[in-house]
């Protein structure tokens, strides 16, 4: 007699995995594994934020959510297998943030041409050691780091006149980083409120991280010396528009055990990311 009550259960629980499922209606469409049903309510995705969004580990083509800094007054976004985009497939909205008398951006530049439209070279092999032309390329030329982390640009892709960064937009001097750092309290303590939390993008310890400006810091690594890609989850690392020597320009980074920003010269030619910060 048990098994046979086990039986029966079994084969219930089966056609209930099987089955369609109908929210508010008894009759779900025949094509529609879920119909939800209302004319009252409507359906909720996930809200968050584009650096939330970021955190998704390995997200599958389809997944939808609101990103609620991103666009104008936040807008509904889809997983297309390489990238995120907005429902119509379009390119999503730019996430901003306020740090005092500055808006940056929210997140790493992700373009892949000049604001006239002219194609950035993208370019994936050994030339980044010798090349004097603007250059981009996805960490360890992997489109779904770009997907997180945004590309890497050489800095003559950053001098350029056609302007890198949107309309409206430039990529900020050094003295412009400066400003952010002693709002945020100066250079010791700027870079932890400025790394988002936790150990699934930043390697432990993530000292000091609060990222209560909301910049949303993530660490995207480098292009480095002799070609080689390095400090992915360790280190976040952004060009500058100020020029150090004829072959050098400032850059800003922190690290996964520090809560400063840190500046350094780095060559030009190596691969770093962008913000940009509203004209």
């Amino acid at each position: 007699m048990k098994s046979f009550v086990f039986l029966t259960v079994f084969c219930l629980f089966s056609i209930q995995l099987s089955a369609q499922v109908g929210i508010g209606t008894n009759t779900p469409h025949t094509s529609a594994k879920l119909e939800v049903s209302s004319t009252t309510q409507g359906f909720l995705p996930p809200r968050m934020t584009a650096a939330e969004r970021n955190t998704i580990f390995s997200p599958t083509a389809g997944l939808i959510i609101w990103c609620s800094n991103c666009g104008t007054n936040g807008e509904l976004q889809v997983f297309n297998g390489t990238a995120w985009t907005n429902i119509t497939g379009g390119s999503t909205g730019i996430s901003t943030v306020v740090i005092g008398n500055q808006q940056w951006m929210a997140e790493n530049l992700n373009v892949s041409t000049f604001r006239d439209g002219t194609p950035i070279p993208h370019v994936t092999t050994q030339d980044w050691q010798v090349i004097t032309t603007p250059a981009w390329c996805w960490y360890n030329n992997d489109p779904a780091q770009g997907a997180v982390y945004g590309r890497l640009y050489n800095w003559y892709a950053v001098a350029d006149s056609r302007g890198l960064c949107p309309t409206g937009w430039h990529v900020p001097t050094n003295a412009e980083w400066t400003t952010l750092s002693d709002f945020l309290g100066g250079f010791l303590v700027a870079g932890g409120k400025m790394k988002t939390t936790g150990t699934t993008r930043w390697n432990s310890p993530n000292t000091g991280a609060t990222n209560s400006s909301r910049f949303s810091a993530l660490p995207g690594g480098i292009r480095g010396n002799f070609d080689a890609f390095a400090n992915i989850n360790i280190q976040g690392n952004w060009w500058t528009a100020t020029q150090d020597q004829s072959w050098s320009a400032f850059t800003r980074y922190i690290e996964n055990n520090s809560e400063r920003l840190f500046e350094l010269p780095a060559n030009k030619e190596r691969g770093r990311s962008v913000r940009c910060v509203k004209d």
